[in-house]
């Protein structure tokens, strides 16, 4: 019977109860029941009232709602409603009865009381039709649902029991809140009560049967999160998590979000205040091209700056796959957006000539390449050709075209290199410089660390051996690097473009390195199992190209903060450019057209006199020379103690 009730009907029952209140608002005002010399305004006002309320619900849209799902707005959409019809009846009569006999009396408290008594009298039905409407739903449809409690009592942690709430099919029941703010300890949200701070998880986990707990923290650091997911494993409680901030770019949090909690989560840091407003000022309307548009990096690139609304959106990559994918997912989410595949290899410079004179790209985001460090040094021709000939390519091309910014993706494994993969990075880098002094362009490089989740990722390894029940083999138990993920990579690149004047290197402030030891410890323990019980952790030796530190800065680049806490720049990083760096990149492609083991490694020492060629034996002796993190006082705690 409830469902069929409709807009035509609460019209029906708003002319009879807005007469209702009209008269109770004479009775309260008046105290008594019979009006007496008082029936004549009572009849004026109640027709402006009545005929006033329902013409604004019309006009309002308040006959348009379906008020089974009646919320805050549809409160506030009649406040005003009523509001407005009230004000507009009560000039109407007083204006009239100045004109009307004298006897003719509107007590002027009356259109006052009105207004409240109409609230109620619109406002009562509506809701109860909401709320009937639920305890229905849950009734009758769905099995009562597992007590959940949630960590974090913000903006995320509200909206997550909000749509708790509104969907019971989902299961699940918010029974509280803990949060460490003072402040908001015993206040109700959404109905919730906040009932403590950490410490009292446990203790509330046993008494209330808390069957999940759920930390709603996007924009907390990873020490944050490993202390929540620390306690709940001591109080055998399961533990689920919604992603980070950058995650969360489009701004929305929903339940079907939520994920059992992750390594990514543990490597937390605080975000970068990105400029959002200024990289979609530059984004928007523009032609922009990525290479490597298909991989991790370069496909959630893509995905952020479809976010900034540009003119057309250029894909290029070599593997027509990657790109078939890529291409479908975005043209599905923007279709206002002109998006275009483009399958093609940055070692062919007369294809890429060809598509940039045809699509006349304004900014390139350069992220192809290959990185696999071990993988290069027994194919070092492909990386010289990809990564050195390959950018060399694109940076002519782009400047014939007119490109008015353009970002390279390096890696920290191009400061002082050790493997053949490193050295080719930092003499893209080089070209990077190089075309930014001759052209004067914001052509810059930004340095990643190790990208977690991108392809051929640790963690991806990690994972896998996991699931084969081990072991999990690390190359050596020191061994260190640097971590950050794929949406703050992207971050990065995306402000390098703004910050950019031409010549300069970014790099993000990781943290501290992270034992890749410890992370394997990590990852097995957030798998439910023991390492060295469950799983074994096995050492197979360092190899060939592998340091045990990597570093961010090459000595004698004077880096410093940018506007962006977060984000170091070099800006002198340009004068380390040979004057002969066109001769000799011609003496390396030509080696690698020879297929010249031998020489490319000559080549690229002559070229890049910090790169020592290094078996995995002597790996071990390099120190962590040059990190702005052992440079600078009042550095973060480490992420992973």
């Amino acid at each position: 019977m409830i469902n069929r009730i409709r807009n035509r009907h609460f019209f029906l029952l708003d002319v009879a109860l807005l007469w209702l209140a009209v008269y109770a608002s004479f009775v309260l005002r008046l105290e008594r029941v019979h009006l007496g010399a008082f029936w004549p305004a009572f009849s004026l006002f109640g027709c402006a009232a009545v005929f006033a309320t329902t013409f604004a619900f019309y006009r309002l849209g308040v006959y348009a709602r379906y008020w089974r799902y009646a919320s805050v707005d549809e409160l506030v959409l009649l406040t005003v409603s009523v509001g407005i019809a009230t004000a507009a009846a009560s000039l109407f009569c007083f204006v009239a009865l100045y004109l009307l006999p004298p006897d003719w009396i509107l007590p002027r408290s009356i259109p006052a009381i009105f207004f409240m008594l109409a609230l109620g009298a619109t406002a009562v039905p509506r809701f109860a039709v909401r709320s009937y409407v639920r305890y229905q739903y849950r009734l009758h449809r769905f099995p009562p649902g597992k007590n959940v409690l949630i960590a974090g009592a913000g903006d995320a942690g509200a909206m997550i029991a909000r749509e708790m709430q509104r969907n019971p099919h989902l299961g699940m029941i918010p029974v509280g809140f803990v949060d460490d703010d003072p402040a908001k300890q015993g206040i109700r949200i959404q109905g919730v009560k906040v009932m403590g701070q950490r410490e009292a998880l446990p203790e509330l986990v046993s008494r209330l049967d808390i069957r999940q707990v759920i930390i709603a923290m996007p924009t907390a650091p990873g020490k944050t999160i490993r202390q929540f997911v620390d306690i709940c494993e001591e109080a055998r409680v399961q533990t689920k998590t919604m992603p980070g901030i950058y995650e969360l770019l489009d701004g929305a949090v929903r339940v079907n979000q939520l994920r059992d909690v992750d390594i990514e989560d543990l490597l937390r840091r605080e975000p970068v205040q990105t400029d959002i407003t200024a990289v979609a000022t530059l984004l928007r309307s523009k032609r922009v091209l990525v290479t490597g548009g298909g991989g991790s990096i370069g496909s959630e690139l893509c995905r952020q700056i479809c976010r900034a609304e540009p003119a057309q959106l250029i894909l290029m990559g070599h593997g027509e796959n990657s790109i078939f994918d890529i291409h479908n997912e975005l043209c599905r989410r923007h279709q206002a957006i002109s998006i275009v595949p483009i399958i093609a290899d940055t070692r062919a410079p007369e294809r890429l000539r060809a598509v940039f004179q045809q699509y006349r790209p304004q900014i390139v985001f350069h992220a192809a390449a290959h990185k696999h460090v071990p993988l290069m040094e027994q194919n070092p021709v492909e990386a010289i050709t990809n990564n050195v000939v390959g950018t060399r390519n694109l940076l002519q091309a782009a400047l014939a075209a007119g490109v008015g910014h353009f970002v390279m993706i390096s890696t920290d494994k191009a400061v002082n290199p050790t493997s053949i993969m490193g050295a080719s990075k930092r003499t893209a880098e080089l070209l990077v410089h190089q075309a930014a002094e001759r052209s004067g362009r914001p052509y810059v490089a930004v340095r990643f660390g190790n990208v977690l989740g991108s392809r051929g990722s640790v963690i991806h390894t990690f994972k896998s051996q996991i699931a084969a029940g081990g072991p999990l083999t690390i190359t050596h138990p020191d061994m260190t690097r640097f971590f950050m993920t794929i949406p703050e990579a992207v971050q990065l690149v995306l402000q390098a473009t703004v910050l950019g004047s031409g010549g300069e290197v970014f790099v993000l402030d990781m943290g501290d390195p992270v034992k890749i030891k410890d992370l394997a410890h990590d990852l097995i323990e957030l798998s439910g199992l023991r390492a060295g019980q469950d799983i074994d952790i096995q050492v197979t030796g360092i190899r060939p190209g592998e340091k045990l530190y990597e570093e961010l800065f090459v000595e004698g680049e004077s880096y410093t903060r940018t506007r962006h806490e977060k984000i170091f720049v070099a800006e002198n990083a340009s004068r380390f450019v040979p004057a002969d760096l066109d001769e000799m990149i011609h003496v390396l492609e030509t080696a690698a057209h020879q297929n010249d083991d031998t020489a490319i490694t000559r080549s690229l020492q002559s070229l890049i006199p910090e790169y020592t060629a290094i078996s995995g034996e002597t790996a071990v002796s390099l120190p962590p020379s040059f990190s702005p993190n052992r440079q600078e006082q009042a550095r973060p705690a480490p992420v992973i103690p």
